[in-house]
């Protein structure tokens, strides 16, 4: 199985990596593994070393980039993000919040949305699975929605089409509503919403901005020390749970970065 880890270079016979190097790498779902060079990353280590893979790798920087690079934050502005309470959408709404925006998450239950608004910072929070979507993101956003950050595709998605400004912007990140389900369909208002309104609708991949990867990374150290950056980490110890943590990471349990604790002394 395919994953993503935070891992500590054991042997090297490649020149720039020695034994005690931590790097990010798709190492799969096992204790040990073997890696090209040119597939490993090295990090910087930090304390707690969890931030490592819930802030410094693939969710800060996708957060970051994805506001700020292909949504076009601006102060002033109303951001709407999904999938607020889980790694990637907690760290948009925040750096929105620092950037000057009115902040809006979506979010499944209305203990996610409470945390939301309550500890993170946000200054509203829709329950989707609370009924009346449509209502109650329309009391939410009163002036409207400039920047749109989608982790979800489907429902969510469509009924944001609808709230969105002129010349908004829809950061496309994700379409977790559609990863396990029989019957993924489609969105209404596309094109039509799209071009009455004048959006711009953009999908990206964080390595598209790695090469700005630097200034990023300075940032939200320089935001976590301050204190402006909470980090929310579902840490769960154990290989042999990976499967359930998946499983219970696609229906929504987890509250920031869900990540399976490996090993916590090598032998």
């Amino acid at each position: 199985m395919a994953g993503g880890a935070l891992a500590e270079v054991i042997e090297s016979r490649a020149d720039g990596f020695k034994p005690g190097d931590l790097v990010f790498a798709d190492t799969g779902w096992q204790e040990y593994a073997t890696a090209p060079a040119a597939a490993l990353t090295r990090l910087e280590r930090a304390e707690p070393l969890s931030h490592l893979i819930s802030l410094y790798t693939i969710p800060g920087l996708t957060a970051y980039f994805g506001l700020l690079k292909v949504g076009q934050a601006k102060a002033g502005e109303t951001v709407v993000v999904s999938a607020a309470a889980g790694s990637v959408g907690s760290l948009v709404g925040q750096i929105a919040r620092i950037k000057g925006c009115r902040v809006v998450g979506v979010a499944g239950g209305a203990e996610k949305c409470d945390w939301l608004v309550r500890e993170i910072g946000f200054d509203a929070a829709v329950d989707y699975k609370a009924g009346d979507f449509h209502k109650a993101l329309k009391a939410a956003t009163p002036d409207g929605v400039d920047v749109y950050f989608d982790n979800v595709g489907g429902d969510v998605l469509e009924a944001m089409l609808f709230r969105m400004n002129e010349r908004g912007r829809i950061a496309c990140c994700g379409a977790v509503s559609q990863y396990d389900t029989a019957t993924p369909r489609g969105v209404r208002g596309v094109p039509g919403l799209i071009v009455v309104r004048r959006l711009r609708m953009e999908g990206f991949i964080v390595h598209d901005f790695y090469d700005e990867a630097p200034t990023a990374l300075a940032d939200l150290r320089a935001w976590a020390a301050s204190g402006q950056l909470k980090v929310q980490e579902d840490i769960i110890d154990g290989l042999e749970n990976l499967p359930a943590a998946l499983i219970g990471l696609l229906a929504g349990e987890n509250r920031g970065k869900r990540m399976v604790r490996v090993v916590t002394d090598r032998q």
